[in-house]
């Protein structure tokens, strides 16, 4: 029988489930989605209870298996969603998805009594006010769903409310609270002022360590329960634990991430670039990023030039760098796309493509694409002394993306890693005192190295 970790990693498309043997090696894996349901306001919502039933579904089957003998569980997922609950822990809203709009008004409120908007989120590491703040989702029941709020025991962060689902112990942590909620003050490493001032203390958990788990008989095994973690700070820790020289950290998929947890100069005080955040370590200490939204506008490009050109909507995936083409497009480079999702200064009123080809057309995008990345980088290593660059997720295997980005960064040793297992790896070494050393990334990351290609 193989002892192992437990570990739920939930995305806001695919809910995943892992097992991991002492080495940390992937030994089993389960994968599922669920339609979302909508909300009182007909917006899509995570399908709370569906996702519970899965929980609990998955892990008694687990707890069954001959084959496993599970030690611990821990829980990585999105953040920005609190579950709110009542005094007997019952869910008292649906899980309101960070995309929705809330009436101007409720912002205007805000800002006017914990204002001026630039310096308040400065201070929480935000670089807007919306449901993407957490905090702000407090503020918007407790000031538009008075008989709501009244009944609201705890609220939880999504990591938290899994972990409450195996131990019934309402909970926070850092890299919750964190990852821009608009309820931290980076200054004075504690709530806001806004938070106590509003009483939210009240009904947030009380802080513990990330890595912290509780020791629970669970059907008649003893086992760890960790207290969940969000997962951009749990994508960071395996690099963290096992690489001693400072480095930014690209995490790439529908946002691309990049994260620079050795400065000392967080982001909140030195810059005013918009997509500027902070995140929290395990250990509290700040994480400065920024992010673009660059996986989400791929997506809607792609569809266009895939319609386009009458290719596949999988046909890019098989596009490899071309020298000849990238040296002719920017030989007499201009700005071609008009981004949905994105806002930049160099981009075009319109799209207009002048190329004939899907491959010239694509090359053209991902170079638009990396420009946009490369300034996305530069902003999160700042003055910072960095020569080295990770890039994981859905963009480390795109060889435009990857060749391009090392050819504008040839002065830095970039390294892409195969990390589908990131943020999940992350939660379970958080639940473990287990050191890494530095092969760690090369036998479980598949770690590979890249050399800039040659100019002619």
């Amino acid at each position: 029988m193989i002892n192992v970790t437990a570990v739920f990693d939930i995305g806001k498309t695919n809910k995943k489930f892992f097992l991991f043997d002492t080495d940390y090696k992937e030994v089993y894996k389960e994968y599922s989605k669920f339609d979302e349901i909508e909300d009182e306001d007909g917006h899509p919502s995570e399908n709370l209870k569906a996702l519970q039933g899965w929980l609990k579904r998955v892990f008694e089957n687990i707890l069954e298996a001959s084959e496993f003998n599970v030690t611990a569980i821990n829980f990585s997922t999105y953040g920005a969603s609190f579950v709110h609950l009542d005094e007997n822990g019952e869910v008292l809203t649906p899980l309101y998805n960070y995309t929705k709009q809330i009436d101007q008004s409720v912002i205007d409120s805000f800002i006017e009594k914990y204002g001026p908007k630039e310096s308040f989120l400065k201070t929480t590491g935000c670089f807007d006010l919306s449901l993407l703040n957490s905090g702000l989702q407090l503020y918007w029941i407790k000031h538009t769903k008075p008989e709501i709020f009244k009944k609201i025991k705890y609220s939880l962060h999504l990591p938290q409310y899994l972990s409450y689902v195996f131990t019934g112990i309402p909970l926070s942590e850092y890299t919750s609270i964190g990852c821009h909620t608009a309820l931290w003050d980076y200054t004075k490493k504690d709530y806001h002022s806004w938070v106590y001032k509003e009483e939210l203390h009240k009904i947030l958990p009380p802080i513990v360590s990330t890595e912290t788990s509780i020791n629970m008989n669970y059907n008649g095994k003893r086992i760890k329960i960790g207290v969940g973690i969000h997962d951009s700070s749990s994508a960071l820790l395996p690099y963290v634990r096992s690489v001693k020289k400072k480095f930014v950290l690209v995490s790439t998929g529908t946002w691309s991430i990049c994260l620079n947890p050795f400065t000392d100069h967080p982001m909140v005080e030195d810059t005013d670039a918009e997509d500027s955040i902070n995140y929290m370590r395990i250990n509290g200490k700040p994480v400065k990023a920024t992010r673009l939204f660059l996986g989400n506008e791929y997506k809607l490009q792609i569809e266009e030039l895939s319609k386009q050109f009458g290719v596949s909507e999988e046909y890019h995936r098989h596009v490899k760098f071309d020298f000849e083409v990238y040296s002719e497009i920017m030989r007499d480079f201009k700005h071609m796309f008009k981004w949905e999702s994105i806002v930049d200064k160099d981009m075009p009123v319109e799209t207009k493509m002048t190329h004939d080809t899907f491959e010239y057309a694509y090359h053209q995008l991902m170079t638009e694409l990396v420009l946009l990345q490369i300034n996305s980088i530069k902003d999160v290593v700042g003055n910072d002394d960095i020569k080295r660059l990770y890039v994981d997720g859905g963009f480390s295997d795109n060889d435009l993306f990857i060749k391009l980005l090392s050819h504008f960064f040839r002065h830095m040793k970039l390294r892409t890693t195969d990390s589908s297992l990131g943020s999940a790896l992350g939660a379970a070494i958080s639940i473990s005192d287990k050191k890494l050393n530095s092969k760690f990334l090369k036998k479980n990351y598949s770690l590979k190295k890249h050399v800039p290609f040659i100019t002619k």
